[in-house]
């Protein structure tokens, strides 16, 4: 026998969450219904285990993730000049194998990967985003509307072409003793900053963000604290 029946998704990002999913009952009815949905979480990349009832297929462990990530990461910039780009490989990177980077826990794993070793890195999708200034010591990274007053075009510092789908920031200095190559860097994408140490808050993974929402939409809030 085949069914359709809702599906209880206990706070996981599934791509038919809360719709109707097949449950097949194996003709012998000595084994247990298979559920036609194989699948990784969104948020926590884990597969789910369902519990079969007469009204709902449902998810017996919640989501760990289930209210989105906020990741938050610290870079220093003694140099005073930041280095912002979409791909600053293979001087800063990641193991490949042990992140799901199709999750969004992989990707903060990757963005706290890359902190650790001097990059602030986070995924923005294919937008390239620019870096304002909203501040003496405050940046946004962003895809600001047109006709946003709190983003005009003076307080836009430079924009990400995101081959990479992602924004990189590191300083220059340490890009350079690490062998990055300094020569191939555009002027576009060293920018002048205070010296000091800045805390990177990424929201690309927060439940209820849109990177294409109508009006301005922030990836990151950059904040110097030290």
């Amino acid at each position: 026998m085949i069914k359709e029946l809702p599906l209880q998704a206990n706070g996981h990002r599934l791509p038919r969450d809360e719709e109707a999913v097949l449950v097949i009952w194996p003709a012998d009815g000595d084994e247990e219904p298979h559920v036609a949905l194989v699948t990784r979480c969104g948020w926590c990349g884990e597969r789910p285990k369902f519990r079969v009832a007469d009204d709902a297929v449902h998810v017996q462990d919640p989501c760990r993730y289930a209210n989105g990530i906020t990741t938050r990461v610290t870079l220093a910039v003694p140099s005073g000049k930041l280095v912002i780009t979409d791909d600053l490989r293979p001087v800063y990177d990641w193991d490949r194998e042990g992140v799901d980077y199709n999750t969004s826990i992989g990707q903060a794993q990757a963005t706290e990967t890359m902190a650790a070793q001097g990059c602030a890195y986070g995924p923005v999708g294919n937008s390239c985003p620019s870096l304002y200034r909203t501040g003496p010591d405050t940046y946004v990274i962003a895809n600001a509307a047109e006709d946003d007053p709190a983003f005009p075009d003076s307080a836009r510092l430079t924009t990400v072409c995101t081959d990479l789908w992602a924004y990189s920031c590191a300083d220059l200095e340490d890009f350079a003793a690490r062998g990055g190559d300094v020569a191939r860097l555009g002027a576009d994408e060293i920018v002048q900053t205070a010296p000091g140490e800045y805390r990177f808050t990424h929201h690309a993974n927060e439940i209820g963000f849109d990177a294409d929402a109508c009006g301005t939409v922030i990836f990151a809030h950059i904040e110097r604290i030290a």
